[in-house]
């Protein structure tokens, strides 16, 4: 892993982030330590207080699985069954008939959770395809976009 350059982010920045961000903006606390990383071969990651909490991939930013782990966020979330585990933990997209449960509120080109049935772990990040009411009715088709997923290399990062 090659940093490529490291540098601490502006307030003007920081508020614009926090803006894309919406529902996840508690992610950055006020007087926060935030750090943009250029990581060769990786999406840019964006340490706050010098925790990899947030990456930008496809023009977006996203909270990373260690930031929805650490802050326990509930929110805009869809449950996989466990037949769809070893996909999504491999990058694959998420498929609607995979779906048991979705969050009603979630519209298309959203950043949502992926979370498993049983223990109600987080295993991936993406956007949302189709509305949540849409991924539990539909019996087929993409639902969810996989961008970060448990045991990629951000999730191996460590710093």
């Amino acid at each position: 892993m090659k940093i490529k350059k490291r540098n601490f982010l502006k307030n003007k920045k920081i508020k614009e982030i926090k803006k894309e961000l919406g529902n996840y903006e508690d992610i950055i606390p006020k007087k926060a330590n935030v750090e943009l990383l250029e990581i060769e071969n990786l999406p840019n990651i964006i340490l706050v207080n010098g925790k990899a909490l947030l990456l930008q991939v496809d023009g977006k930013t996203i909270p990373t699985l260690k930031a929805v782990l650490e802050l326990a966020i509930e929110e805009k979330y869809a449950t996989v069954d466990m037949g769809a585990i070893n996909f999504v933990i491999k990058g694959a997209d998420i498929m609607s008939p995979g779906i048991v449960d979705a969050d009603k509120s979630i519209k298309e080109d959203e950043t949502i959770i992926i979370i498993e049935e049983s223990h109600n772990k987080p295993l991936a990040i993406g956007t949302s395809l189709i509305s949540g009411e849409e991924m539990v009715k539909n019996n087929k088709g993409k639902a969810v976009k996989n961008l970060h997923y448990v045991g990629d290399p951000i999730w191996e990062l460590d710093l």
